[in-house]
């Protein structure tokens, strides 16, 4: 074979640094807003959450960040992860442009998750905290907190949205193998919780509440996030720079980027770095983060601040947000089902750096059965909506005469998702439909007294 079809690195090839973009961001980072005072959340106001060093990297000022060597080691159960040529796919679509794909689904948890809950479990276990509270929608971050968990010799309790806890039992026994505690959100073991009865299917920012109390209450217990804050971000930047490499031994540089987009983690990791390369040597490359049509946050979204939780107990973040209040539909997509975006991600599609793209459910199954019967893997819903974007991409490519170097994110596999492909197969998989009544509620219900965001 003259032209490999994967792509591999070595061990010594794992990043040695996590990318850090915001020092970088056009016009400046805005800061988060402490929820009683509307003014700029400090170190002491995340410290009953996180752990020292993960508030620092938070708010850190440095291009590149460190990983330790215990956190290297354990990314090298699985890490680095492969690159592929789509070339069956290609075929398959009959295009001329060049589909890569970088897939993330090889961890033990099965998604790229991991990368981040591995740090953040050796920061608390650094800073002596015993149990880590979380909550997780499709069970991918759940699993991940659960594994890291496990290797660092820490308790983990999640708090998994309804809808998802239903669809996707044996992720949670996946949790379960690894552990953890795990309850269906809404419960009856939290205010918040009990404050939500009324919901029956939850929702992210319901199950956020339930895990931010619970830590709050006990100094030996800290609140793990798996998206959305700037060090996830971080953290997931290996994708990314492994990617570089990748493609500098295949002689290629992406012309568009693509990931799915729900709280923002894995985009981020896969971006992140190519944007930074974008910046200091004039790239053209393109950015598209997709995201489900019936949770819009990036398209449909107003962007200003807005809490991370539906209880409104964590500080305000400048996003864009659809309302704390606003429950999604329930989508297989369930990591993809969050009222918010990443203030980071936030302010590059503000900025004009990121485009955005709303994908309904069914054309995103019928794109993720194209691409396992071509390429063999079974994708997470979630990374469907990437491979439908990177489709539309090469189709748009061919209508226009172009051949576009397209290079997505296959962020996890479907292994534990087949419910929702027979569903599919069977012709009873609904496009839930997105109300922007509901919407218009929930943004009625934004944090009175926050500074506007121009």
């Amino acid at each position: 074979m003259s032209e490999p079809t994967k792509i591999l690195l070595t061990e010594d090839q794992i990043p040695t640094s996590w990318i850090n973009v915001l020092p970088e961001l056009p016009g400046g980072a805005l800061p988060p807003l402490h929820p009683g005072t509307m003014q700029p959340a400090g170190p002491d106001d995340l410290s009953a959450l996180f752990p020292p060093a993960v508030i620092e990297q938070e708010v850190s000022s440095e291009h590149e960040i460190k990983i330790p060597d215990a956190v290297r080691e354990a990314l090298g159960l699985w890490r680095p992860t492969p690159m592929y040529r789509a070339r069956a796919l290609e075929q398959a679509i009959g295009t001329r442009s060049r589909i890569y794909y970088k897939y993330e689904g090889v961890s033990p948890a099965g998604s790229h998750k991991p990368n981040s809950a591995i740090a953040q479990a050796y920061y608390n276990q650094q800073a002596g905290i015993t149990k880590l509270t979380t909550e997780t929608g499709a069970g991918q971050w759940g699993s991940a907190l659960s594994f890291a968990g496990a290797k660092f010799g820490i308790d983990v309790e999640i708090y998994m949205v309804g809808s998802s806890y239903d669809q996707k039992p044996y992720r949670r026994s996946m949790m379960q193998t690894w552990g953890a505690q795990v309850h269906r959100s809404p419960s009856d073991r939290t205010e918040a919780g009990k404050a939500n009865a009324g919901s029956p299917t939850g929702s992210l920012g319901i199950a956020i509440s339930e895990a931010v109390e619970l830590a709050a209450q006990r100094p030996d217990t800290n609140y793990s996030l798996g998206s959305v804050l700037n060090h996830v971000l971080l953290h997931q930047t290996v994708i990314g720079q492994e990617t570089i490499a990748q493609l500098g031994i295949a002689g290629e540089t992406p012309d568009v980027v693509i990931a799915a987009a729900g709280g923002g983690s894995n985009f981020a990791g896969l971006a992140f770095p190519w944007w930074r390369e974008k910046r200091r040597h004039g790239l053209s490359t393109r950015f598209v983060a997709t995201e489900p049509a019936a949770c819009p946050t990036l398209t449909q979204g107003a962007y200003g601040y807005d809490f991370g939780d539906a209880s409104g107990l964590t500080p305000l973040l400048p996003m864009y947000t659809l309302g704390h209040g606003f429950v999604p539909p329930p989508v297989h997509a369930g990591g993809l089902r969050y009222h918010g975006m990443a203030p980071l991600v936030s302010a590059l599609v503000k900025a004009g750096e990121v485009e955005a793209r709303a994908i309904r459910q069914n054309e995103t199954f019928d794109a993720a059965l194209t691409f396992a019967r071509t390429e063999g893997i079974i994708p997470a819903p979630e990374s469907a909506h990437a491979i439908r974007t990177a489709v539309i991409e090469a189709e748009q490519a061919d209508a226009a005469g172009e051949e576009r170097v397209i290079l997505f994110l296959l962020s996890g596999h479907g292994h534990f998702d087949l419910a929702a492909y027979d569903q599919y197969l069977a012709g009873d998989l609904e496009d839930p439909e997105f109300s922007s009544a509901e919407r218009d509620r929930a943004l009625d219900e934004l944090p009175k007294g926050a500074p506007a965001i121009a």
